[in-house]
């Protein structure tokens, strides 16, 4: 969506009554009975108004020299995560949290029918400083086919350290930061949240199921849950200590075509936006983090959440 479409001047094409401003919606969760591109939902899913990756079309590749093309074919969709405007994540109610993760998994399973695509990238970009153009709550699913490289390198990695230790390395880390306590911001039944081990930026989080779980499609409810209250808890804790800050959210899932790993783990990495990377972090790929983990978690845990 253009940045021009986010000034009070115009009407949110998120908000209900203006469905009409957005592309039809592929899927909605609403009252029974309400017509498609109507009022009365409460998470919806539509096509991005414009699309990084187009589901139209067929795979071309083709070279230049030293270089490969492709067609940029794929699937980019809007989750819109509420009907009011006013609300994030942390402000719904549970039920109402949930059905967002569930819409997740359902749209992941809808397109893992189509055998041209590789991956699905879920994220939510919050705040300008974190790329976001539109203030209603929403997130994004992108959908390629190829696996990222960035996802081949944390999978290779991981597959490395499982060969090596024939351990999930993501299970590893769960139970060193559950036995040591020091970078857990919290934990339930489900899940632990965590200011990883040489966090690459202040007050970066990781929210890790307690369970080996290498698909987040294949989420059961209880799980679902969980989630749901861990990530309002973690939102509360940052919107406390940091003043609501600008955010990316990223769902780490397994390929579409790499099912029930043994050596990978599904996460999702939540970072503030509160340093610039810049020549020295994309001239290394080192980082420079002025807030120790460590500290992050204490001054996290610290606050009181509001359950419900």
């Amino acid at each position: 969506m253009h940045a021009r479409e986010s000034q009070g001047s115009v009407p949110c094409p998120f908000c209900p009554g203006n469905e009409e401003k957005t592309p039809p919606e592929i899927s909605a969760y609403s009252s029974p009975g309400r017509l498609p591109n109507r009022p009365g939902w409460w998470v919806r899913v539509v096509p991005n108004k414009y699309p990084a990756l187009r589901v139209e079309g067929q795979i071309h590749r083709t070279g230049d020299h030293l270089y490969d093309k492709m067609d940029g074919l794929g699937a980019h969709e809007v989750i819109i995560e509420t009907e009011d405007h006013g609300k994030q994540l942390e402000d719904l109610s549970d039920e109402r949290l949930q059905d967002v993760f569930w819409t997740y998994r359902d749209r992941i399973n809808d397109l893992k029918k189509d055998p041209r695509l590789e991956y699905i990238l879920i994220f939510k970009n919050r705040g300008v400083a974190a790329g976001a153009s539109l203030a209603h709550a929403h997130s994004q699913l992108i959908a390629t086919p190829m696996v990222p490289i960035r996802v081949k390198q944390e999978m290779r990695g991981a597959d490395d350290y499982y060969e090596r230790r024939g351990r999930c390395i993501f299970c590893d880390m769960v139970q060193q930061e559950l036995a040591q306590k020091v970078r857990v911001v919290d934990e339930n039944p489900g899940f632990v949240a965590i200011t990883p081990f040489a966090s690459r930026f202040p007050f970066e989080i990781s929210v890790l199921p307690k369970k080996h779980r290498s698909d987040f499609s294949e989420i059961p409810k209880s799980e679902v849950i969980e989630l749901g209250r861990m990530i309002k808890s973690v939102f509360q804790r940052l919107n406390r200590v940091l003043d609501n800050p600008s955010y990316n959210f990223v769902l780490h899932d397994s390929p579409l075509k790499d099912s029930h790993l043994e050596y990978y783990h599904w996460h999702i990495e939540i970072m503030p936006k509160l340093s610039q990377t810049a020549g020295f972090e994309w001239g290394t790929g080192f980082y420079i983090n002025p807030t120790p983990p460590e500290q992050a978690a204490e001054y996290l845990k610290e606050i009181e959440t509001i359950a419900g």
